[in-house]
């Protein structure tokens, strides 16, 4: 069955538009409260949101919604995305909502869900709740109606939570950190989260006023927070996106780090306190480098498609507990069900901490492969995977590359365009290639 309203997560789109329209989320909620009711006689579901003006809008709706289906509501306020999926599981909670657009800018929305065990839902899940919003709707009636209340110390259940991950016999007195928190949901979380542990910390990116979520701070604009480092004479900087499911870090020098050496950071200072760690799992887009050196320490490495719920679903398969992308997004599922730039940047810290070395320090022996990705316009109809021309230069290019790079083509999820990268220990030999291959999708 293809979905038509569920993307990779949940669903999202421009407020005041299909499907983000206070009518379509009544609907929506209501629709997951028939599924819900299929299992489960009284449902309870909690609903937490980010910064973005339209979130009041949406959750009223999803509040009638869910009421009018015969489910109680809690609500939780502005709060992580990774904190409601904490709460769900700590609550006992039926099911987990977040009204979030994670990364983008304010005039955007979203929908998405956690299960009772504070994980995504499966495609089933989702598949389930669109057809039962093709079906009439089935309204309680006024004594079976769901009831709502407010969980108001859930910030603060969420904070403990967050610390209660950090290494008991650590603290972070004596450094300076600077907090971006993108004027999203963490905004009042993230700097006491590090200040209760011991940190002198400086705040940028946490003055929400509903329009200004994600703009020009944030994960996804560091600059910002490259600045407050040096500028604060900071020993880190740590960015969050509107979520804070995912987070950019920088060293007292500026240098910013990515999700991949992140990973391979948490993963070494596991290691050195010999955990055992049979296999890491990245995605299509991590950087070679990272896998070989993951490799060099014995270590099996698998890479999932691009998107955190696939490595989710990579590290379940494996029963393995790490893996992340480049874009920031982290697991480390011994501390956590999902994604949490917060806990994230705390095992970075840790790591560091512990070892006495810095980021720099600590990744000195991973230097990360040149990537060079050009995004090629298709044009309609065009089938790229039939090219010859661009198959021949492919083999050409990985037999030139060998042991010493690679080649990822593939076609983006939401727009006519083909992705084309190409990886190398040399970035000119890797400008070279993508470009030769780029000739061949333009000249079909």
């Amino acid at each position: 069955m293809i979905r038509k309203y569920f993307g990779t997560d949940g669903i999202r789109g421009t407020v005041g538009q299909p499907p983000i329209t206070p009518d379509f989320v009544l609907r929506l909620a209501h629709a997951v409260g028939q599924v819900l009711k299929k299992s489960e006689s009284r449902p309870t579901v909690l609903i937490g949101k980010d910064t973005r003006i339209s979130g009041y809008m949406l959750e009223s709706a999803l509040e009638s919604g869910f009421n009018s289906a015969g489910v109680d509501v809690v609500l939780l306020g502005p709060l992580p995305t990774p904190g409601v999926a904490y709460l769900t599981r700590a609550q006992r909670a039926s099911l987990g909502v977040v009204i979030s657009a994670s990364h983008n800018p304010f005039a955007d929305n979203g929908i998405k869900f956690f299960s009772a065990q504070g994980s995504k839902l499966s495609d089933a899940w989702e598949q389930a709740v669109e057809a039962a919003l093709d079906e009439a709707p089935v309204w309680a009636d006024s004594a079976s109606l769901g009831k709502t209340r407010r969980l108001d110390d859930a910030a603060g259940r969420y904070i403990e939570f967050c610390k209660s991950t950090f290494a008991h016999d650590l603290t972070l007195k004596g450094l300076k950190i600077v907090v971006d928190a993108a004027h999203g949901a963490a905004y009042q979380i993230a700097p006491k989260v590090f200040h209760e542990l011991g940190a002198e910390v400086t705040a940028i990116g946490c003055a929400p006023d509903g329009l200004n979520i994600n703009q020009e701070v944030g994960a996804t604009h560091p600059g910002a927070l490259v600045r407050a480092v040096l500028a604060n004479h900071a020993d880190y900087g740590i960015a969050l996106d509107g979520d804070a499911d995912r987070l950019q870090l920088v060293d007292a020098a500026g240098r910013l780090y990515n999700g991949d050496e992140l990973l391979y950071l948490v993963v070494s200072d596991r290691l050195a306190g010999n955990d055992l760690i049979p296999g890491v799992v990245g995605t299509l887009m991590t950087n070679m480098a990272v896998e070989l050196a993951l490799k060099a320490r014995g270590l099996q490495f698998v890479r999932a498609k691009v998107g955190d719920r696939y490595v989710l679903e990579e590290l379940e398969k494996n029963r393995w507990l790490f893996g992340g992308e480049g874009s920031g997004h982290l697991l480390v599922l011994d501390k956590h069900t999902t994604g949490d730039g917060l806990i994230s940047a705390l095992q970075v810290l840790q790591a560091c901490v512990r070892s006495g070395r810095n980021m720099a320090q600590m990744l000195a022996e991973v230097t990360l492969f040149p990537q060079t990705l050009i995004n090629v316009q298709l044009r309609p109809g065009q089938d790229w995977k039939s090219n010859t021309q661009l198959a021949a230069k492919t083999r050409a290019v990985e037999a030139e590359l060998g042991d010493a790079g690679r080649v990822l083509i593939r076609a983006s999820g939401t727009e006519p365009l083909l992705r084309v990268m190409v990886e190398a220990r040399d970035a000119a030999q890797a400008k070279a290639c993508a470009e030769r291959l780029v000739e061949a999708v333009r000249a079909e």
